[in-house]
């Protein structure tokens, strides 16, 4: 279950939001509710955004432009392209690493006006095989989550940004890449970099 090309990488992105597909692995993470909810947010249990970024649209219209290229290869390694993937439910950023095949993709999930929200409405409705609240990332609220596309060298990280929008991270590795059996932790770092970079626009 390998990653191949940019477009594959992307092909999930839109059951997803913002996630990488590969060729033969199943991809069954459910697209967040786009339809704002009829309920003030945070709901559903979610966690609040205490300090919500109000300036994302840089990064909405133009993904790559939130994390430079040599900040994603000083935290994972040689990028051979990337480029921006226009979506339904938001533009991504797709990075296509040098040591193939190896992917990792990135963006606002502007489609989904519920943020983690719908998220802790999925997991409470079973909708979700995976749904893990984790440490929060640079201060904002994080969950791991899928609906049948877990697999060794991928994960599907969500951060609130505001109550509202979440910053989505999917990398998609294989076991030559040197967060092969951590995927989580290299999508933790990205999202970092995204947080902090969206902070100082």
């Amino acid at each position: 279950m390998r990653p191949t090309t940019t477009l594959m990488a992307i092909s999930a992105l839109a059951s997803v939001a913002l996630l990488g597909g590969c060729s033969d692995q199943k991809t069954g993470t459910p697209t967040p509710t786009s339809a704002p909810s009829s309920a003030a947010l945070p709901s559903n249990g979610a966690p609040a955004v205490k300090n919500p970024i109000a300036d994302t649209a840089k990064a909405e219209s133009d993904p790559c432009s939130t994390i430079p290229t040599t900040e994603i290869e000083s935290i994972g390694g040689k990028i051979k392209r990337f480029g921006t993937e226009q979506l339904s439910m938001g533009n991504a950023c797709a990075w296509v690493f040098q040591e193939s095949p190896n992917t990792l993709s990135g963006g606002l999930t502007t489609g989904n006006k519920d943020g983690l929200s719908s998220l802790y409405a999925q997991n409470a409705a079973g909708g979700l095989t995976t749904f893990k609240p984790v440490a929060p990332v640079d201060g904002y609220p994080a969950v791991i989550y899928a609906n049948g596309g877990e697999g060794k060298g991928t994960c599907t990280l969500a951060v609130g940004v505001r109550d509202d929008l979440a910053y989505t991270v999917i990398p998609l590795l294989s076991s030559s890449h040197p967060f092969y059996s951590d995927p989580c932790g290299l999508a933790t770092k990205v999202a970092a970099a995204a947080i902090k970079n969206l902070k100082g626009a």
